[in-house]
């Protein structure tokens, strides 16, 4: 192969969700480095016999790259296992940038995010027609900076499906965030904590209860905050066209 660099999502965490391609680069890979903090163990079971295995959690960027780049100088293939999804919060990015500046070709392998394993342990959609046609995708700013433009409370003023990641431990400041952007205290919301692995847990609530709840449970890592009408969706008759007798389209002839 010419490309010996693989960036590989890994699903947010049961090992059943991950994609056969990944599992393909996995079994043939001489060099795997895998985000140990949030990658299941198990998932670096399929590496075939003499893989050389690194746990990234302890290493820098210089550490990781130059494992990378040693590798590749050697004719070895490498995949680098991200959690999730590597295009959302997955810091490769700058890793790439390390490659491009050595040469080096790589591949993307996308994963299954964790927030729709979180919609999923929902039971929910999160673009339910008539309540909600865009999702949000952002976190609070903590020790990482978030430009000014994109803080909460502007984002907030849209009312869309909002999942908010790494921001778990500053839950009372998102939910102060929110309400100064406009959403009412009664606006329902949701944290899935390690969504997919055995110890998920799921707690729905509403904005002016949602940082109470995260603290009982003791929920400070790991999770990610839902909030936006597609949580009542149940409650309310919000019915696509897709599947609409009266409306027309390219497949089917109006009824």
């Amino acid at each position: 192969m010419s490309v010996k660099v693989y960036f590989i999502g890994c699903g947010p965490g049961d090992p059943e969700l991950l994609t056969i391609k990944a599992k393909k680069m996995i079994e043939q890979a001489d060099v795997i480095i895998y985000a140990d903090s949030l990658i299941r163990p198990e998932i670096c079971g399929y590496a075939r016999p003499g893989a050389e295995i690194h746990r990234s959690a302890p290493l820098t960027l210089e550490e990781i790259t130059n494992i990378i780049v040693k590798a590749v100088r050697e004719g070895r293939m490498v995949a680098r296992l991200h959690s999730g999804d590597p295009a959302i919060y997955g810091a490769m990015q700058e890793q790439m940038m390390v490659l491009n500046d050595h040469g080096i070709e790589y591949q993307v392998v996308p994963g299954v995010s964790s927030l729709f394993a979180a919609a999923a342990a929902l039971k929910s959609e999160l673009t339910v027609p008539e309540l909600s046609q865009t999702v949000i995708i952002t976190r609070r700013e903590g020790r990482t900076p978030v430009p000014e433009r994109e803080a909460l409370r502007s984002l907030a003023a849209h009312r869309s499906t909002m999942a908010i990641f790494l921001s778990a431990s500053m839950v009372e400041e998102v939910v102060a965030e929110l309400l100064a952007g406009g959403y009412q205290p009664g606006a329902p919301a949701a944290v899935v904590y390690r969504a997919s692995w055995e110890d998920e847990i799921v707690l729905r609530a509403t904005l002016d209860t949602l940082a109470e709840s995260v603290k009982s449970a003791g929920i400070t890592k790991q999770a990610i905050i839902l909030v936006g009408e597609f949580l009542e969706a149940k409650k309310k008759t919000a019915r696509s066209k897709l599947y609409d007798g009266s409306f027309r389209h390219g497949y089917r002839q109006q009824k």
